[in-house]
């Protein structure tokens, strides 16, 4: 590569960097603007809500209970007088709990209205809601005689346990609509029963269905916006497939309609998810998920709505019950397979060969390690070696490979300064295939061996972000192996970079430079190599540096590690297990002797025959 071309490249590169930091300060400038709309949107409706607040007093047997809700309040005219009664009636809040679970429900609308998940914290140290009091909106809506919203009345407590509870909607006929709710023990999957009792002269035959709608407001729970917002998303899943369909994912704003029968829907936070399942599907869906902006003051993460239908079937019964599940809960991969509804498939370990990778040596070798282990670092550390000695049979052959280059390095520099000129090419290339195989090298030895640790890096890389073991583990100087590290923060913010120094990505980097100036060694001085060397030596490591600085800084911990292994390998290789005197040797004994070709390397050859003898007929032409 001449002067000219790499000038050609740094250009395009400052060229993308100022490209991309416009559209970064547009797309914030936008989000901004929206940022302001929604937040007076949610102003006048707070308003609202504290003026019904006023005119009703509600009763809360917990201090967030005080929050001002989200929940629909009406205080509508019904013909039937219990209705009337209950819609005017005082709100209750009633607890369910578990070893795993505290789940506080509002009796207007016999709706969950916050959600603690145990034995886990936010990054600040503070009880971790998945859902803040108030902040969730969970209605039934039928036409039982009249529209009824469940959300607009307060249900009477019929039966309240360690793991149960039973409120109902009288009406004036003795019939009821009944929510059910069971929490056991040792669970984060909470059992929910609708039921229709005595209401079948008031729902008509020919409407079969209700409307479930379901709001959540789901917070920020972890160090990094940007990472959390990557990983949080919306999924819904069709029964019989292998995996669920995604929205927002990468943090984008998105909305599905939904057509056909689906079987559950999850608000999934990068560590935590709300899912519900229905056990007899739903008939259709409308889902929608819209994200906050990072300066958003309540701290609010993304808005998940869910408004779906399933069918009430009446059929000859007067009474139905129709069952759904919810979970509330860590984003664990044994923890949401057990559950066998494919909940463990909103973990992103990506597609079919990485996720194998994830499903079947990462995730088992963590688990083992950790059941003897409680640091996290050092698992990391172990696992690396571990995966190293799995591809070392192959990646000695690649070192000894890479080695046996770097000593015929001065003789490929001889056939470069023999074969200077573009149109003898093809000579040069015939001698340097003949140089290899007189010293026993295949020049795509190094390719194998990378092209199988490719789909492990990757699978790493998908893995650590969304792994909630390391989430909040320190090692070192990081207090949270998922959430990036940082040794000093910046009072400004570096396009692409961020506004602070993680110093696991830094050290990741310069790893990655010394052994691409260790490896660039072996490589010949052809002006064709210029380019390559470039982008291995210089250009991947500050690429790196920019991906890695805002990612999980133990995934910046596994690179270099395995770096630094790498490192240590081909060394290794190099000092005790190629003989530079016997290669020569080799060189010098095979010398002019004939060496019979490989069908491949005659392809090639001819190959690049064909294309010398076209190379020669344009420079004809053109003279």
């Amino acid at each position: 590569m001449d002067k000219n071309s790499i000038i050609g490249f740094v250009l395009i590169g400052v060229i993308f960097l100022g490209f991309t930091w416009y559209q970064s300060r547009q797309y914030k400038a936008q989000r901004e603007i929206q940022a302001q709309i929604d937040s007076a949107a949610r102003a006048e409706q707070a308003l609202k809500l504290v003026e019904e607040a006023a005119a009703e007093p509600e009763e809360a047997t917990t201090a967030e209970a005080q929050e001002s809700p989200v929940l629909v309040s009406s205080h509508g005219t019904y013909r039937d007088s219990a209705l009337n009664a209950a819609a005017s009636a005082e709100n209750r809040y009633v607890t369910l709990a578990n070893d795993k679970v505290e789940i506080v429900f509002s009796t207007r609308g016999a709706q969950p209205y916050s959600v603690k998940i145990k034995d886990f914290r936010t990054y600040d140290s503070t009880d971790l809601y998945l859902v803040k009091p108030g902040m969730s909106s969970y209605g039934i809506s039928v036409f039982a005689g009249e529209n009824i919203d469940t959300r607009n009345f307060v249900f009477d407590v019929a039966e309240h346990t360690d793991s149960t509870l039973t409120m109902r909607l009288p009406f004036s006929n003795g019939g009821y609509i009944e929510q059910r709710f069971s929490l056991p023990q040792g669970s984060y999957m909470m059992a929910n029963e609708l039921s229709f009792i005595g209401l079948d002269g008031l729902i008509p035959r020919k409407i079969n269905s209700a409307d479930i709608d379901w709001t959540v407001i789901i917070p920020r729970l972890e160090k990094g916006y940007s990472n959390e917002k990557q990983y949080s998303k919306v999924n819904y899943y069709f029964s019989g497939e292998k995996k669920p369909e995604q929205l927002g994912r990468g943090g984008r704003n998105d909305e599905e309609q939904i057509v056909s029968k689906v079987k559950w829907f999850a608000f999934q936070q990068q560590f935590f998810s709300a899912i519900m399942t229905a056990g007899n599907e739903f008939s259709s869906a409308d889902i929608s998920v819209k994200f906050y902006d990072e300066k958003d003051p309540a701290k609010n993460l993304m808005y998940c709505t869910a408004f779906a239908q399933t069918e009430l079937g009446f059929d000859n019964r007067n009474d139905i019950s129709i069952p759904f599940d919810f979970y509330f809960g860590p984003n664990h991969y044994r923890t949401l397979k057990d559950y066998d509804l494919k909940y463990e498939k909103i973990i992103p370990l990506g597609g079919s060969v990485i996720g194998l990778v994830s499903r079947w040596i990462i995730i088992p070798t963590f688990n083992f390690l950790g059941k003897f282990i409680s640091s996290y670092g050092i698992i990391i550390l172990l696992m690396t070696i571990f995966i190293k000695l799995i591809v070392s049979p192959l990646t000695i052959k690649s070192y000894i490979s890479s080695a046996k280059m770097a000593v015929l390095k001065p003789e490929i520099d001889k056939l470069n300064e023999k074969y200077p000129k573009q149109e003898d090419a093809l000579k040069k290339q015939q001698e340097m295939m003949d140089l290899y195989q007189r010293a026993g090298i295949s020049p795509m030895g190094g390719c194998l061996p990378m092209l199988l640790q490719l789909p492990i890096l990757y699978a790493m890389f998908r893995f650590f972000p969304a792994s909630i073991e390391l989430r909040q583990q320190p090692f070192l100087w990081a207090d949270d192996l998922s959430a990036y590290d940082s040794i000093l923060n910046l009072p400004f913010n570096i396009p692409l970079y961020g506004d602070h120094v993680s110093l696991f990505a830094l050290l990741m980097a310069v790893s990655m430079f010394l052994y691409s100036k260790m490896t660039s060694s072996q490589m010949s001085n052809d002006p064709n190599m210029a380019g390559m060397k470039f982008m291995s030596v210089w250009l991947m490591p500050i690429m790196m540096l920019f991906i890695c600085n805002n990612l999980s800084s133990g995934l910046s911990y596994y690179y270099l590690l395995s770096n630094l292994i790498t490192m240590l390998q081909t060394w290794f290789v190099r000092k005790y297990m190629v003989d530079e005197k016997k290669i020569h040797a080799e060189l010098a004994a095979s010398a002019g002797k004939p060496r019979k070709k490989s069908k491949w390397q005659q392809r090639l050859e001819e190959a690049q025959r064909m294309q010398q003898q076209a190379l020669r007929e344009q420079q004809k032409k053109k003279k």
